[in-house]
């Protein structure tokens, strides 16, 4: 099946909808740019199922003109033919049980599966791209959650998250690593290496004090490490990871399959006019304001490109928190004993219309004999730009919270499950910016953002990467619809993935996204002005 659906422009948009949640005082809300890419949805493929995780990480095969497309709720990778771009039909599923993500190269496609009990290792299936049979499976570590060819498709890497059961006594907390696949005498004959921490075992208090959380009841560096999302240089060699959880990047050398750097990637100052958020969701208002916190980026997605000779990384920071048995993280700021020397305002800024509401981490939040010292949330609700080193080069600060306050109040910060409900996801993490990809448009380099929670898409340009800014937003949600009835439009993007023109069905540029609430995969035509 498939829908289209005209996006009002953005500067109507906030007009219309400007009164459904008014700003309060210190809330800047900026006008929407005016976009100079523009994202129009041209075909929809519906599985139906809503919240069941049906539609998540998408890859394209630019030779047959297919969408493979991770049914985590059917276990299937789910194989759409978009030859009409309009009209995505579903072709064929493979049998995929515990598949987590996919990736095409050539002939070839890689599905990562998690195994039955997630804390045992996993695997990574290979499939014909024409005819849809399994070529060879190998094993991989514990979590397989993210699987990418290198580009000339000589390796497969997969993240192998390695979450733990719990921290209860008796539970399993597998290790975290990176499995490298050797692909060069073909995937029937494919060979796999570990890239595994246990080397950085020894480090724990080094990597500490620098800033890498590692805080995991009881867990070993190697434990406590979990592999999020992967991306590559261009000539193959070198690989960065997500860790997203301890809020650091990992460096790995691809040919000898070793992690070679661990880096931290900081904090960011939420009391610096450009970085703020909003805290609150409970006072009924778009308030995004400086506060005394500092955010951890905690990126999930990532991606890289060149500029002129220099390697830069681009990541999506959503954040994420431990919450299993016998431990979680996370509290508000109004149950938190807050050190009067740092916090002399204290009572005013735990009340709810304040930072009371704000979920923050007590595992690393800096801490006194008298209280807090230091609030720690989880995320930058932003993207940013790094060096290969990971030091920061250029970040999104309050720029996402901005857009949708003034292009789309109705659904700032709303959850992604459930309409009417702006605002109530302004405590914890906000837009989230999870699934990412970056493309070229006339030259340009952009980043093409999913905001997980309210489900829009964010176009930025990234040229240069000092200096990137906002150059489109777009969003194919109806607000007035019933999510769980399917009449809600795209819910949640999860994966993301740029298909430039010359390999599009179209012959223009166009985007995949993958929404797992909805349960629906939904191509975007992109244009720019």
């Amino acid at each position: 099946m498939s829908s289209r659906r005209a996006l009002a422009p953005l500067a109507v948009a906030a007009v219309a909808a400007a009164a459904l949640v008014p700003a309060v005082s210190g809330a800047a809300v900026a006008a929407p740019p005016a976009p100079e890419v523009t994202l129009t949805p041209l075909g929809t493929y519906r599985t139906g199922a809503f919240d069941e995780g049906a539609s998540e990480i998408v890859a394209h095969d630019p030779e047959r003109q297919r969408l493979f497309v991770v049914n985590a709720h059917a276990g299937t990778v789910d194989v759409l033919d978009i030859r009409d771009a309009r009209n995505p039909v579903k072709l064929a599923s493979l049998d995929t049980p515990g598949a987590n993500s996919v990736a095409v190269q050539g002939n070839l496609v890689a599905v990562a599966e998690q195994a039955d009990e997630k804390t045992g290792p996993g695997t990574v299936s290979f499939f014909d791209a024409t005819t849809f049979a399994k070529v060879s499976q190998v094993p991989a570590g514990a979590l397989p959650d993210m699987v990418r060819f290198t580009g000339s498709g000589d390796f497969a890497l997969v993240a192998n998250e390695g979450e733990p059961e719990g921290y209860c006594e008796g539970q399993v907390d597998p290790e975290g690593s990176v499995s490298v696949i050797d692909l060069r005498a073909g995937a029937a004959k494919a060979t796999v290496r570990t890239a595994d921490f246990t080397a950085y075992n020894a480090q724990v208090d080094a990597l500490r004090a620098e800033g890498v959380r590692i805080y995991g009841p009881n867990a070993s560096v190697a434990q406590d490490l979990e592999p999020e999302y992967i991306t590559t240089s261009t000539n193959g060699k070198t690989a960065w990871v997500t860790l997203q959880e301890a809020n650091a990047v990992a460096t790995i050398d691809v040919r000898t399959a070793r992690v070679t750097d661990i880096a931290p990637l900081g904090l960011k100052d939420h009391s610096v006019a450009g970085q703020g958020l909003d805290a609150s969701d409970k006072d009924k208002a778009i308030n995004i304001a400086q506060w005394p916190v500092k955010g951890m980026y905690q990126p999930d997605s990532i991606a890289s490109y060149a500029v002129k000779g220099q390697t830069y990384l681009v990541t999506a920071n959503e954040g994420d928190a431990r919450d299993w048995d016998c431990y979680a993280e996370e509290e508000r700021v109004k149950s938190l004993t807050l050190d009067p020397a740092a916090f002399p305002n204290a009572v005013a800024l735990q009340k709810d219309s304040a930072l009371g509401r704000l979920t923050v981490s007590t595992a690393t939040s800096k801490t006194s004999a008298a209280g807090i010292t230091e609030l720690h949330v989880l995320g930058g609700r932003s993207i940013s730009v790094r060096s290969a080193d990971g030091t920061l080069v250029w970040d999104s600060g309050d720029a996402f919270e901005q857009l949708t306050a003034a292009a789309d109040p109705e659904l700032f910060n709303a959850d992604n499950a459930e309409n009417d409900s702006a605002d109530t996801r302004s405590d914890n993490k906000g837009p989230e910016p999870e699934g990412l990809d970056l493309g070229k448009l006339g030259g340009r380099a952009y980043a093409f953002v999913g905001l997980e929670r309210t489900s829009g898409i964010a176009v930025v340009d990234v040229t240069n990467p000092a200096a990137g800014r906002i150059a489109g937003y777009a969003h194919n949600r109806i607000a007035d619809g019933d999510p769980e009835a399917g009449t809600a439009g795209d819910l949640g993007p999860e994966g993301v993935h740029f298909i430039a023109g010359e390999d599009s069905p179209t012959g223009t540029p166009l985007l995949a996204v993958g929404n797992e609430i909805s349960g629906t995969t939904t191509l975007w035509e992109i244009s720019t002005h």
